[in-house]
């Protein structure tokens, strides 16, 4: 396990414009007055609100994340985000591969590799996003399917400022949520990949993305393999990020 202190990953998708964010930090700020979390909180809002929202979240201690990045530096690719634009922006992190750009925009492993080489390029920290579908779960190829996304996406990255981000596919956005030992058993796998890949590895931290919210935080986090968690749709509420964060 990892010794240092866990990790709370808000990830906002597309929800909440500019003015949404910045009454969400006001009303966390009273929260965190009440009693500040013990753990590194993150925020992942939309592309437009991070420069918006990276003094308010500066303040309060919060790490800005972006929900994506493109893998070339520059040119001719509209609608695409630099790891540049992103740092200009104010984030120091980046989420690479999470489970909705694999299945709804077709995002592959050989690309996402790309994504992780240029946001470690350009200074950012990539959150690797990895998980399985419920008809791989089903059929046992849960592990295989996890560590081949691993074995592609980190060929050629040196592991420097790395997080990893466990979603089982078919608990996303679905209100189902892996039990408490099944996150374990699934983040060992991962922990003993990576241990073997990097020196240290065995000390990269490792989220639990699926469905977390207030009711199973705690649970989740006692979980000797579990680092921290990402979470969805339960951060768009500041007292329901609040309470999981304190969990």
């Amino acid at each position: 396990m990892n010794e240092s202190p866990q990790i709370v990953a808000g990830n906002w998708k597309m929800n909440l414009t500019l003015s949404q964010g910045r009454e969400f930090l006001r009303r966390f700020k009273e929260f965190m007055g009440q009693s500040r979390p013990p753990r590194q909180l993150l925020l992942a809002p939309n592309f437009t609100l991070l420069a918006g929202l990276a003094e308010a979240c500066g303040e309060l201690g919060i790490g800005l994340v972006a929900q994506n990045c493109a893998p070339q530096e520059s040119g001719a690719y509209t609608g695409e985000t630099s790891v540049a634009m992103i740092r200009d922006a104010g984030a120091g992190w980046v989420i690479v591969g999470h489970s909705e750009r694999r299945h709804l925009f077709n995002e592959d492993d050989e690309l996402l590799r790309l994504k992780l080489q240029a946001a470690a390029a350009g200074g950012l920290r990539p959150i690797f996003c990895v998980g399985e579908t419920l008809e791989q779960r089903q059929s046992g190829k849960a592990a295989a399917v996890v560590l081949g996304q691993l074995e592609t996406g980190l060929e050629g990255f040196a592991g420097a400022g790395l997080m990893i981000a466990y979603e089982p596919v078919w608990a996303i956005g679905t209100g189902q949520t892996a039990v408490p030992e099944d996150a374990r058993q699934m983040h060992l796998e991962i922990r003993r990949f990576l241990a073997r890949r990097f020196a240290g590895g065995g000390l990269i931290p490792i989220l639990y993305g699926g469905s977390a919210k207030p009711q199973n935080a705690a649970a989740l986090l006692a979980q000797p393999e579990v680092d921290g968690l990402l979470v969805g749709g339960a951060s768009l509420d500041p007292e329901s990020f609040w309470r999981i964060a304190r969990a």
